[in-house]
């Protein structure tokens, strides 16, 4: 007997549905055996573009922020940043929440799946999306690219380049940092989070703050030490840097 196609279709329709729904299972049970703590009524995996990482969910209250928090003001509003995760204040708490578009940071999250959109980069983690703006100005909170324009896939050679390294530098002096030891992206991610929060407590410049968090005539020189201590750092991860 022919299937009509309307029938054929809801029945493909349904199949593709679960498949996601099954896959989305395996992403958080692979997470549940490797993370013990893991609380299914407080946290999700987020599995858009094979990203396969954790969070907490939006509304999520939680009495103190990571240590390493960035605290970003926009709007005239305090914004949080930690792990890949937004916070803003709330009758003497924190609530998880999703970060405003235009809203600035010098660094990508710890993990991140790069998407190409127009031949151009975007960075995406939990559901937010950032784009590289400039060594100076840093990654931009951005609103999701239509999905037909999205590839997994770099343009061919010849296309725009992606950004440099995770932190603000001066014009003069981009960052480009090439893994010597075949380190995965999600590795390349944390040492890159890692080396920019450990330079900025070895120089006391924060690449969120006006003039690095120093006075202005100290703004070059302590941008330079930070560049140096990235580039130390990075290097001893063995990566090279250019």
């Amino acid at each position: 007997m022919r299937v009509p196609f309307r029938h054929w279709s809801a029945a493909l329709l349904l199949a593709l549905c679960a498949g996601l729904a099954v896959s989305a299972a395996q992403a958080q049970n692979r997470y549940d055996r490797g993370h013990a703590s893991f609380d299914r009524g407080r946290e999700h995996v987020d599995t858009r573009f094979h990203h396969n990482h954790a969070y907490l969910n939006r509304g999520v209250v939680v009495h103190a922020l990571p240590a390493r928090h960035y605290d970003v003001v926009f709007g005239g509003a305090h914004y949080f940043f930690a792990g890949g995760v937004w916070y803003a204040a709330r009758a003497g708490a924190f609530i998880v929440v999703a970060p405003p578009f235009g809203v600035f940071l010098p660094i990508l999250p710890p993990f991140y799946t790069t998407i190409w959109v127009a031949g151009v980069p975007y960075y995406y983690a939990d559901d937010v999306y950032y784009v590289y703006r400039g060594p100076v100005s840093g990654y931009e909170v951005v609103a999701p690219p239509p999905e037909a324009q999205v590839a997994d896939a770099p343009p061919p050679p010849g296309g725009p380049p992606g950004p440099p390294g995770p932190g603000p530098a001066p014009a003069s002096h981009e960052l480009f940092i090439y893994p010597k030891n075949g380190q995965s992206p999600d590795q390349q991610a944390r040492d890159r989070y890692e080396c920019h929060s450990w330079a900025m407590s070895q120089t006391g410049f924060d690449p969120m703050v006006a003039n690095g968090g120093v006075p202005p005539d100290q703004t070059a020189p302590k941008r330079a030490d930070y560049d140096r201590a990235m580039d130390a750092c990075l290097e001893g991860r063995g990566y090279t840097v250019r």
